[in-house]
């Protein structure tokens, strides 16, 4: 959000609006064209930061009172504000690349903005979505704990409970907060829900009667509630590769694939499997 600088507002956006986000103060005039330049090229690069930074210009025409009280010697420039503060700034022309540069200094890294959006979404529940937005994060910075245990808590709840457990296993000692603690206690009830009574009943039934469709329709339904969807998928996948008119265990194995998260590599592996096998 850019907003005009003016006396009447000077107050609440120095004193007011710094303490809850930087504000980047602005000093440009029409007489001097590398100031308009400067002016426009902020506003562009903070187009998709508005919830971090506010950009507040001064027409040094009509506000000299403001661009003296900053004590400007010289435009263009531009002053970052916060609690009420300079903390940094930029003055003389500036190309697209020193203003990243400066910016970059002050706003969040790509991978935050990420995580903060991932945490969120398993807020909202929406998991599937969860998981493409924090696989972002630690492709671009693998090495950070609070990435890696939102990144686990999503495997557990997509069932990736041995992916789920190799990353844990990552997180080093002095960053094994209350967080950490919590995700563990979420992998050991889901490592114990995979393995229901439910499940080892039906599996001991298959082994007497191996070639039971029905029983292994039930398997792969319980597999997949508890996200066991690789061996649900298998299960189903080879139903369907034995019997090319078995429709309910192709619909199941459909209905288990538009489960899975976008970009899922078991969606992936399984959809081609299903093509192979239907051209």
């Amino acid at each position: 959000m850019n907003v005009a600088m003016t006396v009447e507002n000077f107050q609440k956006i120095i004193v007011e609006d710094s303490k809850e986000k930087l504000v980047l103060v602005d000093f440009w005039a029409d007489q001097v064209p590398e100031s308009v330049e400067l002016r426009d090229k902020l506003a562009t690069a903070l187009n998709s930061f508005e919830a971090h930074i506010l950009l507040a210009t001064v027409d040094c025409q009509t506000e000299q009172q403001i661009a003296q009280q900053f004590g400007i010697q010289g435009l263009p420039t531009a002053v970052l504000v916060q609690d009420g503060q300079p903390i940094d700034g930029l003055s003389g022309p500036q190309t697209d690349e020193t203003i990243k540069e400066f910016l970059d200094k002050h706003l969040p890294k790509e991978e935050e903005l990420l995580l903060a959006q991932a945490r969120e979404l398993i807020a909202l529940n929406h998991i599937n979505q969860a998981f493409t937005v924090i696989s972002q994060a630690h492709q671009i910075n693998s090495e950070r704990a609070d990435i890696k245990m939102v990144l686990a808590d999503v495997y557990i709840q997509t069932g990736k409970i041995s992916e789920a457990e190799s990353l844990l296993s990552t997180v080093l000692m002095v960053d094994q907060n209350s967080e950490y603690k919590a995700v563990m206690a979420k992998l050991e009830l889901a490592s114990q829900a995979a393995d229901s009574p439910e499940i080892q009943a039906l599996e001991s039934e298959l082994e007497k009667t191996p070639d039971n469709v029905e029983l292994q329709q039930k398997l792969a339904a319980q597999y997949s509630q508890v996200n066991r969807h690789e061996e649900a998928l298998t299960l189903l996948f080879r139903l369907v590769q034995n019997d090319g008119s078995d429709a309910e265990s192709k619909q199941l194995l459909l209905d288990i694939l538009k489960a899975l998260p976008d970009g899922d590599p078991l969606a992936t592996k399984f959809r081609r499997k299903l093509y192979t096998l239907m051209y």
